[in-house]
């Protein structure tokens, strides 16, 4: 079959990539969509099992920081899109390990942009999915595109690092590249390490919601759906060489965030509330909150359409449905077998 466009997503086994893998494969049957993902422990082949089988998908099992690898799939195929997602998000970890998030996030950016750049076939976009987190904290101004990054911890440091290879290959070569820095985006299948999904996973095993530190902190949350239209729409109606904020008005306090989800998992009264709270020692450095400005984006056409209380009772049966998946999904990981396994 001839596809009329190839797209490449890396991470499209993650929680965001494989909710726009999905939706690129259902929505766009005349494209090849090829997800190339080494499947580290926050990833699931389950998260993609519905699109698995069909014609336009094709997954590669590799890291984005091994060049022959990626040089070897722009050599073979003719990427007209890449949506760079592959990277690691867990701010706590990158205090531990911050060799291995430069390692991903920044070398694995500059692999994929010089065997994409380097392609005999050119692609026509190179959409670099970053974080409002490079802005840095703020209790009173709102990020627009222009306020200077300043990350506070090395996750973001490495982010900010590569969208600045991203953005070295716009000024010096006019690569076609589009930079998004997105809020915090949650929803079904995220893991459990990240705020939503940590606090559903210890009360449905009947544990407390762990609350870190004592400072008010809140953050801006985004239905997952909402991102991937957001990305969509910059594919076609971005603006080369551009750096749009993908964000929403949705702040919600953690604490209020826990006392939610314990009302809708244990539908206990509010008086017992507190009983299921349990205050843990912070992280090295926190950052407060993270309120960003997407006119930029809104000037193209959109909108974030699915409300707080929509997003949050999707997520909550997701996982209540879904009691398991995480604890499945690590037998599922296994050796599965690339189409490229013979090049890595």
């Amino acid at each position: 079959m001839d596809f009329n466009r190839t797209v490449l997503v890396t991470g499209g086994s993650g929680f965001i990539g494989s909710h726009l893998v999905c939706s690129l494969v259902n929505r766009h049957p005349d494209w090849r969509i090829i997800n190339l993902d080494i499947l580290d422990y926050c990833c699931s082949p389950r998260s993609l099992e519905s699109i698995e089988d069909r014609a336009n998908y094709t997954f590669i099992r590799g890291d984005v920081c091994n060049s022959r690898l990626v040089n070897h799939i722009f050599y073979t195929e003719n990427i007209d899109v890449i949506f760079h997602l592959a990277a690691k998000t867990h701010v706590e970890s990158s205090f531990e390990s911050p060799s291995n998030f430069q390692r991903v996030n920044v070398d694995g950016t500059r692999v994929l942009l010089a065997a994409a750049h380097q392609a005999r076939h050119q692609p026509q976009r190179f959409i670099y999915i970053s974080t409002d987190e490079v802005y840095g904290p703020s209790l009173d101004q709102v990020f627009d595109e222009n306020t200077p990054v300043r990350p506070s911890n090395p996750y973001s440091a490495t982010k900010a690092a590569a969208e600045y290879l991203v953005r070295s290959y716009w000024d010096k070569y006019k690569f076609p590249i589009i930079i998004t820095r997105s809020n915090n985006i949650y929803g079904p299948r995220q893991y459990t390490e990240k705020v939503i999904p940590r606090f559903l996973s210890l009360l449905q095993r009947n544990k407390k919601c762990t609350i870190q530190g004592t400072l008010p902190k809140s953050r801006h949350f985004l239905f997952v759906t909402d991102a991937i239209s957001a990305f969509l729409l910059l594919l076609e109606k971005g603006t080369l060489g551009e750096v749009y904020n993908v964000g929403t008005s949705c702040e919600i306090p953690i604490m209020q965030l826990a006392r939610e989800l314990i009302q809708m998992i244990k539908t206990v009264p509010d008086s017992d509330i507190n009983n299921w709270l349990e205050f843990v020692p912070d992280r090295p450095r926190v950052d407060l909150r993270y309120p960003i400005k997407s006119e930029k984006l809104q000037q193209l056409g959109w909108r974030a359409e699915v409300c707080w209380v929509e997003g949050i009772r999707q997520t909550v049966k997701w996982y209540q449905d879904n009691p398991d998946f995480w604890s499945e999904a690590c037998e599922d990981w296994g050796p599965t077998q690339s189409k490229l396994e013979k090049t890595k």
